[in-house]
């Protein structure tokens, strides 16, 4: 990168961006073991970052906010009775507790509709966080004060695939290759890893690329059968890890129809995962 690194772990560095982020930047912040993009979360943030990607400029967004906050994102008396409130969010203790994951459910509905989705007769939204150790979430407890809201619009540290033409674009694990990628956005705010190899190592569990994320609004099964939340995408954390996870607490877990093959790691010349 040209200008001198942020690094996620200095204070001052975490007010500047949240500063930065409150008054339209675009933030690339460490991430667990990767990257992401993050901003605020109104319409025309969103729809711009969508269009600096090469996505539909209205293609729904997802969100991001400090651990304590994430079970207020979801509307649990929307969740059907069979599978108990608690149960899921132990589940999201554990896996949030081992690193970056995602979690779909029913949206509150203060959430607009550029960060939800309708999915089987319900309105949801999908929360991707860091894991609970990641020094990202002062950065997101600071850039929701600073905006006065309770979420952060998140999005993969990528460029589209319908922008490039490649097969696969996944997310980026270092620092410079965002800034190259994003170099047409003047207000890019890079708030890097001080050490992106530790970071990696931290996360042994983990590959270096988009979450995986685990639906909860619409558990199959029958009523007298332990309930089957879904994968929507097979990501970072291997889904016999979840599996294990869920198995403890009388949830089953399944492969959605989109997540069959797992989303892979973006390779770097000369540089080792």
């Amino acid at each position: 990168m040209d200008a001198p690194h942020r690094y996620v772990d200095r204070p001052e560095d975490v007010a500047a961006a949240a500063r930065a982020l409150a008054g339209g930047a675009v933030v690339a912040v460490a991430f667990g073991n990767f990257y992401a993009i993050v901003t605020r979360p109104d319409a025309a943030t969103v729809r711009r970052v969508n269009v600096a990607k090469g996505r539909p400029a209205d293609q729904v967004g997802s969100i991001t906010t400090a651990f304590r906050r994430i079970p207020a994102m979801f509307d649990w008396s929307r969740v059907p009775h069979r599978l108990p409130e608690g149960r899921v969010r132990q589940l999201m203790g554990v896996l949030y507790g081992t690193g970056p994951f995602g979690f779909r459910g029913p949206a509150v509905d203060r959430l607009p509709a550029h960060l939800t989705l309708r999915d089987q007769g319900v309105r949801t939204t999908q929360v991707i966080a860091p894991g609970l150790t990641c020094p990202s979430n002062a950065f997101f407890e600071r850039a929701v004060a600073e905006i006065g809201v309770d979420h952060l619009h998140i999005t993969s540290a990528n460029r589209s695939r319908h922008r490039t033409g490649a097969a696969d674009e996944p997310a980026h694990w270092k620092a410079a290759g965002i800034a190259e990628d994003f170099a047409h956005l003047d207000d890019l705010v890079v708030l890097a890893h001080r050490d992106e190899a530790a970071a990696r190592a931290a996360h042994p569990g983990h590959l270096p690329t988009s979450v995986t994320l685990l639906s909860f609004h619409a558990p199959a099964g029958e009523p007298e059968e332990p309930p089957v939340l879904t994968v929507d995408r097979h990501g970072s954390l291997h889904v016999d890890a979840v599996r294990r996870a869920a198995a403890p607490l009388g949830l089953q877990v399944r492969l959605g129809p989109t997540a069959g093959r797992r989303l892979t790691v973006r390779p770097y010349a000369g540089v080792p995962v």
